[in-house]
């Protein structure tokens, strides 16, 4: 059963985070609402990651204002993760899923019923039995993304899930990504390639040394940008 809570719009306001003397994020004001993928984009370094971060509620901000459906509180009763490199833990695949659920408070007799289906849904339901570790690295990013929505979210935040896998492994990746947001889930996702945006992106975030640089709907994005630097890096010109 879901929250009655929700975590959407996710706010952030005039929000700057910085380690020592370095400033990774920089006055940064965004709104996220629900809808289609929001996917976030820059040049390494921008700030992407850590982005994520602060939307997920792990870091707080050394200023500024970061709040989930109004709410300052960071428990993050209605979201989920996934970074580029997941961990597996050494036990099956379906295993690994019925952790999930019961670290989401799913009651014991309904797991076994939530396990297949969602493994199922992201094509692993052969692999049920399989030893989590000894998985493709497509296949187990599919699972970390099992273990994501085990958790029922209604924020799903990737970190680049796709960047070091075969087209063919992210093209199964990017459909199970696709699915999660035709049922109503909003995806925030980082990502390093311009195909991936024009394929997945509802609208686009563009960082630029941890400042907002653009956003905007992602065709407009795409065709038209309006920023020196957004034109500089859709050409692939290195921005600094």
């Amino acid at each position: 059963m879901r929250a009655p809570v929700s975590d959407l719009p996710l706010v952030l306001d005039n929000v700057s985070l910085q380690a020592g003397a370095t400033v990774i994020l920089d006055r940064l004001s965004l709104a996220i609402a629900p809808g289609a993928p929001t996917l976030i984009i820059g040049p390494n370094g921008s700030g992407k990651t850590t982005l994520l971060r602060l939307c997920m509620g792990l870091v707080r901000p050394s200023a500024g204002r970061v709040s989930w459906g109004g709410r300052t509180n960071s428990a993050p009763v209605r979201r989920a993760i996934l970074f580029q490199r997941p961990v597996m833990l050494r036990r099956s695949a379906a295993a690994n899923v019925a952790y999930a659920l019961a670290q989401a408070g799913t009651p014991r007799r309904e797991r076994t019923a939530h396990i297949a289906n969602l493994l199922e849904r992201v094509g692993l339901a052969d692999l049920a039995r399989r030893p989590a570790r000894r998985l493709s690295g497509g296949e187990q990013q599919r699972l970390a993304l099992a273990r994501a929505l085990a958790r029922d979210p209604e924020i799903l935040l990737l970190d680049e899930p796709t960047a070091s896998l075969d087209p063919a492994a992210t093209r199964a990746v990017e459909e199970i990504v696709r699915m999660a947001a035709q049922s109503g889930i909003k995806i925030v996702m980082a990502s390093h390639d311009l195909g991936q945006v024009r394929r997945l992106a509802g609208d686009v975030v563009f960082l630029v040394r941890g400042a907002l640089c653009e956003r905007g709907p992602a065709a407009k994005f795409l065709d038209h940008p309006t920023t020196q630097e957004a034109a500089a890096f859709l050409r692939g010109d290195l921005v600094i």
